[in-house]
């Protein structure tokens, strides 16, 4: 992973209100440049697990999100997406973020799957940002076709 700039923190650093407690990569930027997704490391700075790898950042679309799960599509998503594919769409991100911690490490670890959870859906934002990376995100999908709708 190429660790971010120190522009890219002190943005990042905006973006969220405080300052990012582990490495990080920018994979995703609008046009402007400013930072849309950010790839985390699997553990921070301490030590201590990180279980989302991707991060949503980007001012509009975390807006976009959180209105969507401010008005609970998270329950209308985990029912409409194939539970199968949800399966394996925790399957791929854990074992994504699982082969970045190194081979020697014995603490602890990140668990679960999109934002740490294991079964169903916890988080609209952790999946869009990992659909918006890899397109492979059933839950992703769902809702970058609910934000396309408007």
């Amino acid at each position: 992973m190429t660790k971010a700039s120190d522009l890219d923190i002190a943005r990042v650093t905006e973006l969220l209100g405080r300052q990012p407690q582990g490495d990080f990569e920018v994979v995703l930027r609008d046009a402007s440049g400013s930072p849309i997704v950010v790839k985390n490391e699997p553990l921070l700075f301490d030590g201590t697990p990180m279980p989302t790898r991707y991060w949503l950042v980007g001012p509009k679309e975390h807006m976009a999100v959180s209105r969507l799960e401010s008005a609970g599509f998270i329950d209308l998503a985990e029912s409409e997406v194939d539970a199968e594919e949800l399966r394996l769409t925790h399957e791929r991100y854990a074992a994504e973020r699982d082969s970045a911690i190194p081979k020697d490490h014995t603490g602890p670890r990140p668990h679960g799957g999109v934002a740490g959870t294991r079964v169903g859906v916890k988080c609209l934002h952790a999946h869009y940002a990992n659909w918006l990376v890899d397109k492979t995100d059933v839950v992703g999908q769902w809702v970058d076709r609910r934000l396309q709708q408007g």
